[in-house]
């Protein structure tokens, strides 16, 4: 029990040091951190997310095939729709009103993709009624239809917060002792995205007249939400990024992998009989090759590598969802 403890306040820690000094360098230089995260740990945690799911994807399907074609069906569509836009958007020359139909359509989609999921998955489970999820779906499409932006927005900021939630789910799991330290951990969040928004509220905006600037400010929403420092809205996004990134990259792969990421034959669809060891192989050392690539592009053209990175890891956004499902 001591060694228990012990290792529960190590996390603890840890994971406050962490936070804290992801805060600090958020609202000290927000767009230089904002740089430097995405560079270093964009590419790495995308990988890390994929094998985290493969080990947690079964080698057969059974009673869950369904949930599964819709999960994987809807991933690869809403993301193609979602990669499109832009250039759909140039080649039709578009009006505001006709970019915000076409983001409320896709909104809508999501989260009638979502909703549905909810419902397969309660039914697989026959321990709860999950059929709340339909009315909920309609009132925040409603919503949806009102301001489609800030709904998208609300998922930019939204999004890091589930890896938080996968890493709740994963020490249920495997290591309970830990949640209520990891839950004293999480109630110093809040407190710190206080902090920055005491602090900066009043701050100047950030320089945005290249086009970098102009990128992560707008990425964090400095163009929907006029009234709010740019400089406060980029310190709380790339401060929960980092949180985000930090669960992907430090705590599940330390506490949750058995084997060292490289060692493949820890994967259930790898080592299992009627599994596909040799294109789940590839698929993990292509993956690899491609975080390496990912790095030269952003050394050779940082701001269009960051467009096209943010357009195509809505696919990793969407895939959280349906694992997320599974481990509730």
């Amino acid at each position: 029990m001591g060694d228990a403890r012990g290792s529960a306040s190590g996390f603890a820690c840890a994971s406050l040091g962490v936070l804290i000094a992801a805060c600090v360098l958020a609202g000290w230089m927000p767009l230089r951190f904002s740089i430097v995260t995405v560079f270093l740990f964009a590419g790495p945690h995308n990988w890390f997310e994929f094998r985290y799911f493969l080990a947690r994807m079964p080698a057969r399907w059974g009673k869950s095939r369904n949930f599964f074609l819709l999960a994987f069906s809807g991933i690869i569509l809403l993301t193609a729709g979602f990669a499109a836009f832009p250039y759909a958007a140039r080649v039709g020359d578009w009006s505001r009103d006709g970019w915000l139909m076409a983001v409320g359509v896709w909104n809508s989609l999501l989260i009638i993709w979502i909703a549905a999921l909810v419902i397969l998955r309660g039914r697989l489970t026959m321990r709860r009624d999950w059929s709340w999820a339909w009315p909920f779906a309609l009132a925040l499409i409603g919503f949806n239809w009102l301001a489609p932006e800030l709904l998208s927005l609300a998922l930019v900021y939204l999004h890091p917060l589930v890896a938080l939630w996968f890493l709740d789910r994963h020490l249920r799991r495997t290591r309970p002792t830990w949640r209520r330290a990891y839950h004293f951990c999480l109630l110093l969040l809040p407190l710190l995205v206080g902090l920055l928004w005491w602090q900066l509220a009043s701050a100047p905006p950030l320089p945005d007249d290249d086009a970098l600037g102009f990128r992560i400010t707008q990425h964090a929403g400095a163009t929907i939400l006029t009234g709010v420092s740019s400089h406060l809205l980029v310190a709380t996004h790339v401060f929960l990024e980092t949180a985000h990134y930090g669960v992907w990259l430090l705590a599940i792969p330390l506490i949750g992998m058995r084997d060292a990421p490289w060692r493949f034959a820890s994967v259930p669809l790898v080592r299992h009989p009627r599994g596909w060891p040799r294109l789940l192989r590839t698929a993990l050392i292509v993956g690899a090759a491609l975080m390496l690539i990912l790095w030269v592009c952003f050394l050779a053209d940082y701001p269009t590598t960051r467009d096209v990175y943010f357009t195509v890891a809505m696919l990793h956004v969407l895939a959280e969802v349906p694992f997320l499902l599974r481990m509730l």
